[in-house]
């Protein structure tokens, strides 16, 4: 009996043994399969560790390790020194946004003297030209993005060695004007926001406000690799109702003295972590005429804070009678060599460094065609006073390549 009970415990083990044998033969690696499959799902599923471009649906996709997401690196912000003879044409920015429009002006810079470019950072329209990282910017919605992508701009020019000018028009500025009365010249009349006959607003350069808005667009816009600050519309108005015109101006202070007062300001604010390039825009007259002319600009008032004074000596815009001519436009070289000798003397007197005088040209029909043989007798104007940079204008941003030297005969 002991027997049987025996061979029934050894038949029970054996079958325990072969059920067990055939679970782990047959079963098990179907279970081991499915995990690792699910697995295998997990590593592909995420988009930052799938290749670039991801693969079709219907790839087979290998298994691969987990890797980290690349992030792409931020264009690092460079700056080139001022050169000693700037040779500059402008851009606006709507422009410098297209390349389209842009890349033919840069093709001129390259192929010929020429060695800057301005561009629109803050235009008349009081829009800032592209994105920057301003609290003060963000706070009052000025932005309108022209230029996309402003590092990516400035760093192509750079590579190019083209030296970057950023230019702000400061107090012209329908945007800020309307969103801040309280900012503006204002009418005598009934204390509303004064217009000039074109419906154009200024702000009012006595502002706090006003002052800190211009340093922090100067600021942000170095920040983001423009070499040379460049301020246009430092003035008040210089035409419409001038009668009905609140300067606000503080007893017995002049306009003049009040916007001396703003360029002391700028200058030390803007200078006051980065030793940033400044220049500054004067009416042409402002070599010659003895007082501000209603707009408070005077050359020599301006000189000590500046690096460079521009004044826009474009022929057409001189009065008819100007040096006993009746339309300036035909003589450029005459307009131009007179007011460089004037420009000149006002900075001797004040034992200032005629290097800093650095023109606006024109390159445009007003008055005149302006040819390539034109342009080269404002050129000449310039040289014959021993004076070396200068800057060319056209608002249409279409400019004449033949009446410049080529780079190669430099």
């Amino acid at each position: 009996m002991q027997n049987k009970k025996s061979v029934k415990l050894s038949i029970f083990i054996i079958l325990a043994l072969f059920i067990c044998g055939l679970f782990v033969y047959f079963v098990f690696p179907f279970f081991k399969n499915q995990i690792e499959y699910n697995s295998d799902i997990k590593v592909v599923a995420s988009d930052s560790m799938l290749p670039a471009p991801a693969p079709e649906i219907n790839e087979i996709l290998p298994l691969t390790a987990p890797t980290e997401a690349t992030v792409e690196s931020p264009i690092i912000v460079t700056h080139i020194q001022t050169p000693s003879k700037v040779k500059a044409a402008y851009i606006s920015a709507w422009v410098a946004g297209a390349p389209k429009y842009r890349d033919p002006v840069v093709k001129m810079i390259d192929e010929t003297e020429l060695n800057s470019i301005v561009i629109d950072v803050k235009d008349s329209t009081g829009r800032v030209s592209f994105d920057m990282p301003v609290p003060e910017i963000q706070k009052e919605g000025s932005i309108e993005k022209r230029i996309k992508n402003i590092r990516e701009l400035t760093d192509m020019l750079h590579k190019k060695n083209i030296y970057i000018i950023g230019r702000v028009a400061v107090f012209q500025d329908p945007y800020m004007t309307k969103k801040h009365p309280e900012w503006s010249i204002t009418k005598k009349s009934d204390g509303t926001v004064w217009k000039d006959r074109k419906g154009l607003s200024f702000l009012d350069p006595s502002k706090k406000e006003v002052e800190d808005y211009v340093v922090s667009v100067a600021k942000g816009a170095y920040e983001e690799g423009f070499d040379e600050i460049n301020f246009d519309y430092i003035r008040y108005p210089s035409d419409g109702n001038m009668k009905d015109i609140n300067y606000h101006l503080s007893s017995g202070e002049t306009r003049s003295e009040n916007i001396e007062k703003f360029f002391k300001y700028l200058s030390t604010e803007v200078k006051k972590e980065k030793n940033i390039p400044m220049s500054a825009d004067l009416f042409g007259l402002t070599t010659e005429a003895t007082d501000d002319m209603g707009i408070g600009q005077v050359w020599e008032k301006a000189l000590p804070y500046f690096d460079f004074l521009c004044p826009m000596v474009y022929p057409s815009h001189y009065p008819p009678g100007q040096m006993g001519f009746k339309n300036p436009a035909d003589h450029p070289y005459e307009i131009i060599n007179q007011a460089m000798i004037s420009a000149i003397a006002k900075t001797d007197k004040v034992a200032g460094d005629k290097n800093k005088i650095r023109p606006w040209l024109q390159d445009f029909d007003m008055g005149a065609t302006y040819t390539k043989e034109l342009i080269q007798k404002e050129f000449k104007a310039v040289y014959d006073n021993g004076l070396n940079s200068w800057m060319l204008w056209d608002p249409a941003n279409k400019y004449t390549p033949s009446a410049l030297e080529l780079e190669t005969n430099q």
